[in-house]
């Protein structure tokens, strides 16, 4: 009895190992069918027939087997798809794998580099399909084909990307056209091997973007500053192949792909959440753009504009320059003389790109300088290895290209200048050792004062409290240094504004009245006068003065001047003829005059405005009262930001402040603004979230009303967007003149931008990358703040409010 009991167990397991192996391989008597699935040995991948997104269509891919969500890493078929599900996949005995479709015609077949003796195709638990000898077992070495030499849009660890320059094998990746059609997209990542090997994303026959030189650790386009964690980039050149590849130190999927939209992002899973998060992207803002500002320039997406010139360089065409078109580049400021030539060493920079360029393993850096020195036509030098105190040399020859600035890249580049450049370049260094000089003896004089500075302020603001709100204020206690503006006197602006005449006022805020004015000289004017019974006071009347007074920016209303004298205080604007932004999007008369493109330009002018103000001005401001009401349009129907009287400075490393004195206007204002009295960038972005579908819809946030819920604008249009009925918030006058993607992705924006959590809101830098580049893939938004139903009554309420 005990006897059989074990050959009925031997033959169970029996069973079960012909079974495992079956289900792994593929072999010239068992081939697949629509509906079978081959399983690698340990359970990580499948492979099989599938229909992506929407399509019907179907395709032989592989794909992850444990991940919840479908993610597929490869595709046989992606150019001839089968239309039903009659496909079949067989391993002819000459070892060549062969898809038919229902008529039995050979749609799609592999390779082989030599002839096999009894064929398998195998699915590893790498995710590579490999066809070999049933009599090889080193399968990873000792094969005839194999799909990670024809990857589709994914590069898994183990896959080379580059070139075999034996056997003119080119590995590179592909976008897919959409979510629903695998077939090759028009964007390629692809191996440049002219000069020292970079990589190049292509948009058809144009790059996009460079990934730099390899510096030993990361390439130049990545400012990683030590080897990642999880992962060891791998960039090999030999005489037989050039390739870069990656392995995981850690068990954990993870996949790069290049997608639809031409970006390439190193993607991992996360278990715990069920989604693939984004490890590393390659193309992060605007400087990441193929050659943006044009030769010897450099990109700081910090600055605005981004583009520079290189030292020892200017413009080439000045007015195209200043003119926001940086496409020609710059050109020296002295010519070359060869031998008497010098070099200026740039740090935390991208190198540029390499395709004109020479390199060498064993040199040092000053045989690198020697040598480019030697050569006329040399442009630049640099080590090739940043590791262990560099080593190794770069010499780029002609024009530089594609340079970016990194807060932090340990590689610098030596750029050769005439000799002159270089006595100027020491000249301001000596400047600037000077200056730190006199600045330290000022500072210690500065400290000595401070004290006595420091118990006069007190007793100061101590005599304020007992007149904040009057008219005390006169031009010098703004102080000049905060002023530098002209003082109109009140004889101009009373004969301006025709003795303030009510048929002149434009405008009313919480402020006061707004008049409309013009100087003797023909200029128009709008002139903002402090009210007697203004909510806001002097405080916020110095406030505005101080800041915008310092602030530039096209997008940003303009402050001419102002007039203290007697009791009159008031600030005097550049006149904007199309008034605010409120009065035209929700005007009844009016709103159908503003066109889908010109609200496009306003929302993407105000963003840029913010911008500024977050971001690229020397104060980091928060304007805390950002509505359509402060949102001013000039002849050109060009936005310009306004009132800054509530407006806060961050200094250093601040990133949020706090208040008990919330003053704002409701439907505009953040949750956690409105209720903890907490504020940061990430309020702002809320405001312009809600600015932003007010002009995609014409409607008012505060306002709106809907016979179906009583939620407001952001809960309605929160809701369109889970019904996948997002366009029926548009104005319906713009239905003759709309962009669909452009709304959509406008919706999209302002509901990530109103979203609950602050931490989960953008920055006004991607804000404005989602917005200006078409086909991006977003993220999905989550719920709206304040996204609760109201009672009736509370919806008409005035939206105003200051405590």
């Amino acid at each position: 009895m005990e006897g059989k009991h074990f050959l009925f167990s031997c033959s169970i397991f029996l069973s079960i190992s012909l079974i495992s192996t079956a289900l792994n391989m593929i072999t010239t008597e068992k081939p697949i069918r629509d509906g079978d699935i081959i399983v690698s040995a340990g359970g990580v991948y499948e492979l099989g027939f599938f229909s992506p997104g929407d399509s019907k269509n179907r395709y032989v891919g592989i794909w992850y087997k444990k991940i919840s969500t479908t993610t597929v890493v490869w595709v046989a078929n992606r150019n001839i798809p089968l239309n039903d599900t009659s496909g079949v996949l067989t391993l002819n005995p000459n070892g060549i794998l062969v898809l038919f479709n229902s008529s039995n015609a050979s749609i799609w077949s592999s390779n082989s580099s030599r002839s096999l003796k009894n064929p398998k195709a195998q699915l590893l638990d790498s995710g590579n399909l490999v066809v070999s000898d049933g009599n090889d077992n080193d399968l990873e070495v000792n094969f005839a084909w194999q799909s990670f030499d024809y990857p589709g849009d994914t590069l898994l660890p183990g896959m080379k990307l580059g070139r075999n320059l034996v056997t003119g094998m080119d590995w590179y990746t592909q976008s897919w056209k959409s979510t629903d059609d695998p077939a090759p997209g028009e964007y390629i990542e692809r191996l440049d091997s002219h000069g020292y090997p970079q990589f190049f994303v292509w948009k058809n026959s144009s790059i996009v973007f460079s990934t730099g030189p390899w510096n030993g650790i990361a390439f130049s386009s990545s400012p990683v500053k030590k080897p990642a964690l999880y992962y060891d980039f791998q960039f090999v050149i030999k005489q037989q192949e050039i390739y870069f590849k990656y392995e995981l130190n850690e068990s954990l999927p993870t996949r790069v792909v290049i997608n639809k939209s031409g970006m390439v992002e190193l993607l991992t899973w996360i278990e715990h959440s069920h989604s693939w998060i984004v490890y590393i992207t390659t193309q992060t803002d605007n400087c990441d753009r193929f050659a943006l500002c044009g030769p010897y320039a450099s990109c700081n997406i910090n600055n605005s504009p981004p583009c520079d010139c290189l030292r020892g360089f200017q413009p080439r065409y000045a007015e195209q320059w200043y003119a926001a078109d940086w496409s020609n580049g710059c050109i020296r400021k002295t010519s070359l003389t060869c031998n008497q030539d010098g070099f200026l060493k740039f740090t935390n920079i991208k190198m540029p790109d390499s395709r004109h360029s020479w390199y060498n393993e064993s040199m040092n850096l000053e045989e690198c300088k020697k040598m480019c020195l030697a050569d006329c036509n040399c442009t630049a030098y640099s080590n090739l290895d940043i590791r262990n105190g560099g080593s190794g040399c770069l010499l780029w020859f002609g024009e530089l290209i594609d340079i970016r600035e990194y807060s932090k890249n340990e590689q610098n580049l030596f750029v050769r200048v005439a000799a002159s450049e270089l006595d100027s370049d020491r000249n301001r260094r000596r400047k600037r050792s000077a200056l730190t000089a006199i600045i330290s003896s000022l500072v210690a004089t500065f400290i000595l004062s401070f004290v006595a500075w420091f118990s006069f302020q007190i007793k100061k603001r101590k005599t304020d409290k007992h007149t904040r709100g009057k008219y005390t204020l006169t031009g010098s206690e703004v102080g000049n240094e905060d002023l530098k503006l002209p003082l109109f006197d009140l004889v101009t602006v009373t004969t301006a504004t025709k003795n303030f005449s009510s048929a002149n006022v434009i405008g009313e805020g919480g402020f006061g009245p707004v008049y409309k004015g013009i100087l003797p000289n023909g200029q128009e004017i709008a002139v903002k006068r402090l009210s007697k019974y203004s909510g806001q006071g002097v405080q916020e009347l110095k406030n505005e003065i101080v800041l915008i007074s310092k602030l530039q920016h096209r997008n940003l209303v303009k402050l001419v001047g102002c007039c203290f004298e007697g009791e009159e205080r008031m600030l005097i604007y550049e006149f904007m003829p199309n008034a605010s932004l409120d009065y035209s999007i929700f005007d009844p008369s009016r709103k159908a005059s503003l066109a889908w493109k010109n609200r496009f330009e306003i929302v993407m002018g105000i963003c840029r405005g913010l911008l500024y103000l977050h971001q690229d001005s020397r104060l980091r401001i928060i304007h805390r009262d950002l509505k359509t009401s402060n949102i001013l349009l000039d002849s050109d129907m060009n936005a310009k930001i306004s009132d800054f009287g509530l407006a806060k400075i961050f200094g250093g490393e601040q990133v949020e402040g706090n208040t008990k004195r919330v003053i704002g206007t409701y439907g505009y204002m953040s949750p956690e603004y409105a209720v903890d009295g907490t504020y940061s960038i990430k309020s702002d972005v809320f405001s312009i979230g809600v600015i932003i579908l007010e002009i995609v819809s014409g409607r008012r946030n505060r306002k709106f009303s809907h016979l179906e819920h009583h939620h407001n604008l952001l809960g309605h249009a929160w809701l369109l967007w889970n019904e996948d009925k997002a366009l029926e918030l548009m104005d319906e006058c713009l239905k003759e003149s709309f962009s669909e993607s452009q709304v959509l992705r406008c919706i999209q924006v302002g509901l990530l931008c109103v979203q609950e959590l602050p931490e989960d809101r953008p920055t006004m830098a991607s804000v404005i990358f989602w917005l200006g580049n078409e086909g991006l893939v977003l993220p999905q938004p989550k719920q709206p703040g304040f996204f609760i139903e109201r009672n009736t009554m509370e919806s008409t309420a005035s939206a105003e409010f200051i405590s």
